[in-house]
This record gives C-alpha cells, sequence and structure tokens, in this order.
C-alpha cells in the first residue's frame, strides 16, 4: 500500500533532484524511497555490525575495546 506524502524543499534543490531521477530513468518517489529505507537500515544494525573487522590485525578485540569504551565514559 502507498501513501502520499509532501515535501517541501529549495526549489533548486527540487530541479537537481528532478533532473538526477531523469538522467537516472527513477522518479523522485522511488529515489526518496531508497534513501529512507538505506537510512533506516543503517540505523538498525548494531555497533559490532556496523564496524565489524575494524581491529582486525590490531590485536584489539571486541572485548577489549569494550572495556575501553566503559572506561571513558562510566
Amino acid at each position: 500500500m502507498t501513501k502520499k506524502l509532501t515535501l517541501y524543499s529549495d526549489e533548486e534543490l527540487v530541479r537537481q533532484i528532478k533532473e538526477y531521477a531523469k538522467k537516472h530513468n527513477t522518479s523522485v518517489s522511488k529515489l526518496v524511497n531508497e534513501y529512507f529505507k538505506e537510512l533506516l537500515s543503517k540505523e538498525k544494525r548494531s555497533f559490532v555490525e556496523e564496524y565489524a573487522g575494524i581491529l582486525e590485525g590490531t590485536g584489539v578485540d571486541e572485548e577489549d575495546y569494550k572495556r575501553y569504551l566503559e572506561e571513558k565514559y562510566l
């Protein structure tokens, strides 16, 4: 089911968005929907999922990093 959503934006930005959509053979609605789907899915990711592998090869494991954060912020 779809529902109408009214957005207000700067006139020049609206022009650029419409131009981008046309160039990429899509609609502004689809661009907005895809943007918010991606934004919301990123928000749902856990810290570990978001930063998995960032400490790889450093000799620091996840528990070390958790301890560091607890000491720093608690």
